[in-house]
């Protein structure tokens, strides 16, 4: 199969259809041993300083690899992608624009994966063969998910890889499904996480620091329990249809209708925090305003940009805020709000 990168999820499934290998460029990326270089490949192109780090990363990762192609999302993701897509097209990369709708509607998106299945010369109907061929995967995810936060076996850190590896099922379906199989395995057989560990969610993009984040926290008597886009990248909760799969889908759409998914996991998951992790210069970041109005949990927001491992002060606004989680557990349910109030004053403005 033909590789072509992606930028973000996006229905795989035709990619898959039509005889392509789809490639997450933002899993190459974090993955490298050396980012930094990847970035630096960019800079050097004359990406400014102050654009988003993924974005300059996909850059250096298509000009360092055998990929020719490049799917971009230019409606639903990065408001980059545009302009990244008109400079991969000056060093010669071929470059393919999808928007997902304005709104996250069946009979939209069933319009919108026709216009793009018979543009990349498949049909939905093929689509959704390879849909069925995804599902034993994605059950899995589900599995796994159900694993993390119910059974309390499964780390946060696993819990983000193997969902954010949906994108593209680490470019391999079947070897994916194997792996996660084993490692399903291997969890059932761990006694569960400590009742005393904080429950915290993570939601936002994945973040730049990778695994050194969620070790941190588990290093601190803290573990996740819900990591939001990840879990949406998977779609683990089949639906009926393909469009029905991709309405469903959060991320590309406005903070409300991610926000009735995370309070509802919210809740469910016991959560009794939440990290909400920003990306330097990204417009997601504006976000924070309505997440802070609306979720009634302390909230700890942190903005990376190219530090790919956690320094010492972001290391002490985390221990400060688990430290406030903690105090918050003793204190009287009547003094329980002005306690958290006046440490999450505190908090935000470190």
């Amino acid at each position: 199969m033909n590789k072509i990168g992606i930028t973000t999820t996006v229905p795989i499934e035709i990619l898959l259809a039509a005889g392509y290998q789809p490639v997450d460029l933002n899993n190459i990326f974090i993955s490298d041993s050396n980012p930094e270089r990847l970035v630096r490949i960019a800079e050097r192109a004359g990406f400014p300083l102050n654009c988003c780090t993924w974005i300059k990363g996909i850059y250096g990762v298509c000009i360092e690899s055998s990929i020719d192609t490049v799917f971009c999302v230019t409606t639903g993701d990065c408001s980059n992608t545009t302009m990244l897509m008109d400079v991969l097209k000056l060093n010669g990369v071929s470059v393919i624009p999808f928007a997902y709708p304005d709104k996250p509607e069946p009979k939209r998106m069933q319009y919108t994966l026709e216009a793009l299945a018979e543009r990349l010369g498949t049909t939905v109907e093929a689509a959704n063969k390879i849909r069925d061929k995804l599902k034993p995967c994605r059950r899995l995810a589900y599995e796994l998910d159900q694993l993390t936060w119910q059974d309390g076996v499964v780390s946060g850190w696993e819990n983000h890889y193997w969902l954010v590896s949906a994108s593209d099922f680490n470019q391999d379906y079947h070897k994916y499904f194997n792996e996660l199989q084993r490692l399903l395995a291997t969890c059932l057989e761990r006694p569960p996480y400590s009742k005393d560990m904080l429950k915290i969610a993570y939601i936002g993009v994945p973040s730049i620091y990778g695994q050194d984040l969620y070790h941190f926290l588990e290093r601190d008597g803290a573990r996740v329990v819900l990591n939001e886009i990840q879990r949406q990248f998977a779609m683990p909760e089949l639906e009926s249809s393909l469009a029905e799969q991709y309405s469903n889908y959060t991320y590309p759409y406005s903070t409300y209708k991610r926000l009735k998914d995370i309070t509802t996991e919210l809740r469910q998951r016991g959560a009794q925090g939440i990290i909400h992790y920003v990306q330097a210069f990204c417009h997601r970041g504006i976000g924070d305003i309505i997440f802070r109005d609306a979720l009634k949990l302390p909230i700890l927001t942190l903005e990376g940009n190219n530090d790919f491992f956690l320094n010492q002060h972001v290391k002490t606004r985390v221990e400060a805020f688990l430290d406030m989680l903690r105090r918050s557990k003793r204190t009287p349910k009547y003094a329980k709000q002005a306690a958290v109030g006046s440490v999450y004053k505190t908090i935000k403005g470190g």
